[in-house]
Formats: C-alpha cells, structure tokens, sequence
C-alpha cells in the first residue's frame, strides 16, 4: 500500500525531509548530504516524532559513516529513544545503506501491526482524542496513534485533535493529516479536552509515546500526562501506541527518564510573532511522564498489554505477547 504522505524520502546519495515546521502552509523537502544537516533538522524538527527521528538518524550515517556522525546525530534530541535504538544498530550493520532501509521497512510494516492491533480495541463510531501528531508525519507511514486511527477508519470513528501547545503539531500536523486523507477532524484547543469529556463527547484517548520505561511509565509531548489524568476522572480508556524500538529496559521508571528543555521563544511567540513580554521568565519542557498506572493498556507491534507493569511487558524483550 502507498503512502499518501511521505515525511522521509532516501535518494542514495541524499536524505529529503517534508520540512514539518512549514506545515500546513508549504509542502517543502529539505535535502540533507551529511550527518550534520541531518542532525539540524532533528534539532531544528524539521522532522519530528521518536520513530521518524531514528528513521532520520539512520539515514544520516548511511550518508556519512563515520564515527564523529554517530556523536552528532545523539546529541540532536535526548528524550526520543529510538533516535539512540537506531544509531546503535547502525553502528552494528556492515552494509550502512542497506540497514537504513532496513530500518525504514521495519518501522512502516510495525506501524501497521500496531495499527492492526489498536483497531481491535476501537468502538464503532468511537470519537477519539489525540494529542501532538503520530501520524506517516512522525514515523516511516501510516503512523502509531494516528495509525491505529487510520486502521479503525471503517469503523466510522471521529477525531478530536488537541492543538498541543507550545508547537501546535496537533493543530498543524495531525488536522492536516485528516484531512488529507479523508478522517472526520474536530480541532480543540488543549484546555478544551475536559469540558468534551466532561460532556461525554469523548469516548477514549490514544497518544504516541518518546520513550516507554521499564515498568510502563511512558514519555510523550508535554500535556499528555494533563489528559491521562482526565481520562481517568472520566472513566475513559487511555491508549499509548509505540513500537519496540520506543521501549527503553535500561530505565526503571519514568523518574530517569530525560526530559528535553526546548528555548523559550517557542513559548513566548510564533513565526515571528511574540506575546509574553520581553525578560519574562520561561520553562519550556518538550515532554512529560504519565505514569503506568494511567494506561488503560500499551499497543506495539506483538499485541496489547492491559495495564502494563513491569512484569507484564518483560516479555516483550524476547518474545510475543
């Protein structure tokens, strides 16, 4: 099946990125030819969304297979593990090129298990809220969260996209996505989440995720712990759908998991537009950490964990579900 959208085009001798922060306004390629370019345009997210980045990376020593390469594409984002589950199974392959794709293919066949998996667990006209985008925009295609969506379509089911503040990928990316392909799309603002579920105009909440600790505590976009909280409130099922490859068992707990701090003129304006006053004071953590009991269940590409703890997801190390 083809992509309709295409985040991540490899050339051989060039990487073309869809450049996501000109979205939905221009549909641009940015062409990278080293390892340093690819690294700006993770750092810069031009490309975004864990699997996405780790596809990007992997690109990016394909294109210099050196090891100063490996050091830079770390350093361009410390929450998403898949950037650094990538770089390391680069560093392991012979054929630099041929692992890429490898990488590639895997993640866009895993992103439809996991779509296939998370369908089974969507009601028939179900409304569902997303947040930040997890969409073929932040992976290889088809997408995670978005994926799962994209899988239940026939189901009749709605979206609920939260603008998801302060880079508005909801608002820019995920509407966009809808729309391109078709999906029924109510855009919110992120505080208007709980007045819907309060109303009962949500049925259940499914997000991506950046990095997934051993017990199930699960990284993802800043305010994503806000809804599990309101989710619970309102007896509605929370969903985390992430690959493998976003599983991190060297970390315990969310307590240890990096949290990236991005500059504060993402906070205090947009596209050359500012709205806090000058020498205000900003905080602008890109991620927090919902923790696992919160999760209604976990959906990866070897099935469903029903409230995950630590015990029920250390199968997935070397075995199925």
């Amino acid at each position: 099946m083809a992509n309709a959208i295409e985040p991540i085009r490899w050339k051989s001798d060039r990487l073309e990125l869809l450049d996501q922060r000109l979205l939905p306004d221009q549909l641009k390629y940015i062409e990278c030819r080293t390892a340093d370019q690819v690294a700006d345009a993770i750092r810069d997210m031009a490309v975004r969304g864990a699997p996405a980045i780790g596809c990007a990376a992997a690109f990016g020593i394909a294109l210099e297979p050196k090891e100063s390469s490996y050091d830079i594409l770390a350093k361009s984002r410390p929450t998403a593990v898949n950037l650094f589950w990538a770089l390391e199974r680069m560093r392991r392959a012979v054929d630099k090129k041929a692992e890429a794709e490898a990488i590639f293919a895997e993640d866009l066949a895993v992103n439809r298990a996991i779509g296939a998996h998370g369908a089974k667990l969507i009601p028939r006209g179900a409304r569902i809220l997303t947040y930040c985008n997890t969409g073929a925009l932040a992976t290889a295609g088809h997408g995670t969260a978005l994926g799962v969506i994209r899988s239940a379509r026939d189901k009749g089911i709605s979206v609920i996209a939260c603008e998801t503040r302060p880079y508005l990928q909801g608002a820019r990316l995920t509407a966009w996505e809808c729309m391109q392909e078709g999906i029924f799309c109510n855009f919110i603002t992120d505080n208007m989440a709980g007045h819907l579920m309060s109303r009962k105009e949500i049925d259940l909440v499914i997000v991506g995720a950046d990095r997934i600790a051993a017990n199930g505590d699960t990284a993802n976009k800043i305010g994503t712990y806000t809804l599990a909280v309101l989710a619970r409130r309102h007896a509605l099922p929370f969903y985390v759908a992430a690959p493998l490859s976003t599983f991190d068992y060297s970390i315990a707990d969310g307590s240890l998991i990096p949290i990236e701090e991005r500059p504060a003129s993402e906070v205090t304006g947009y596209r050359g537009q500012r709205w806090a006053p000058e020498g205000v004071v900003v905080r602008n953590p890109a991620f927090d950490v919902t923790p696992a009991e919160l999760i209604t269940a976990i959906i990866c590409e070897r099935g469903v964990v029903q409230a995950p703890t630590r015990e029920r997801l250390q199968p997935l190390i070397s075995t199925g579900v």
